[in-house]
């Protein structure tokens, strides 16, 4: 079986966000197919896992070793760096491949940082999209912001996006700019850590705000202007 073993999304005790399930299966599995080896290796250290972390077969991301495993009789773990596979982080393709082979897929539960926030927000759980990051230069990401916002508010749909932490305070001030008064924004950081902080305002709001206590901090934004 191909198993989706969710990350933790920061340093936190792994009782504290993972179920109990999830941690069991991730102890036991000794293949696995990783978006990066490091943090992976942290990770399956916080599990203690059963077998020495150096004894484990870890590949990164490449669809026929996973394939390989599979067919030789191993069960497979898939792991991201932060998250669950294949939701705003690789794993899709490894996915893919196990259903074309007739493979069984089997999806863990842990947190979804994309999931949570929308959860969060009070904003439209009904219909809501995920843009991944929008662009660096802030021209293009303004007109994206109001696309997105036009968009929101035509169809009366959340839309979700991330940023790199170290551009926080610049897309918090572009939202202000940007976007309409009324239209409300939601921050969400550091989701599952003890420093997590969600915030929801209006644009106009926002203007009044120091974007810098969220510099450099993991973030997700979901816009709502309907």
């Amino acid at each position: 079986m191909l198993y989706l073993v969710p990350n933790l999304l920061g340093v936190v005790p792994p009782d504290d966000v993972l179920p109990a399930r999830t941690i069991s299966i991730a102890r036991a599995l000794t293949h696995w197919i990783v978006e990066t080896p490091k943090p992976a290796r942290a990770f399956l250290k916080t599990l203690a896992h059963e077998r020495a972390i150096a004894d484990l077969a870890m590949q990164t991301f490449q669809a026929h070793t996973a394939i390989a495993w599979l067919n030789e009789g191993h069960d497979v773990g898939v792991l991201s760096d932060a998250g669950c596979p294949g939701i705003a982080d690789p794993g899709a393709t490894i996915v893919a491949a196990a259903h074309r082979e007739g493979i069984r897929v089997v999806p863990l539960v842990g947190p979804s940082s994309i999931l949570l926030a929308l959860m969060a927000s009070g904003m439209n759980g009904q219909q809501f999209a995920f843009h991944g990051y929008l662009p660096v230069p802030a021209d293009e990401r303004a007109q994206a912001i109001r696309r997105l916002e036009e968009d929101s508010r035509a169809v009366k749909r959340a839309q979700i996006f991330i940023e790199t932490p170290y551009r926080n305070e610049a897309m918090i001030a572009s939202l202000a700019q940007s976007l309409r008064g009324g239209t409300n924004v939601l921050v969400a950081c550091d989701l599952t850590l003890p420093t997590e902080t969600i915030e929801r305002r209006t644009a106009l709001a926002w203007k009044r705000e120091d974007p810098a206590r969220f510099g450099k901090r993991p973030a997700i934004y979901i816009v709502d202007a309907a």
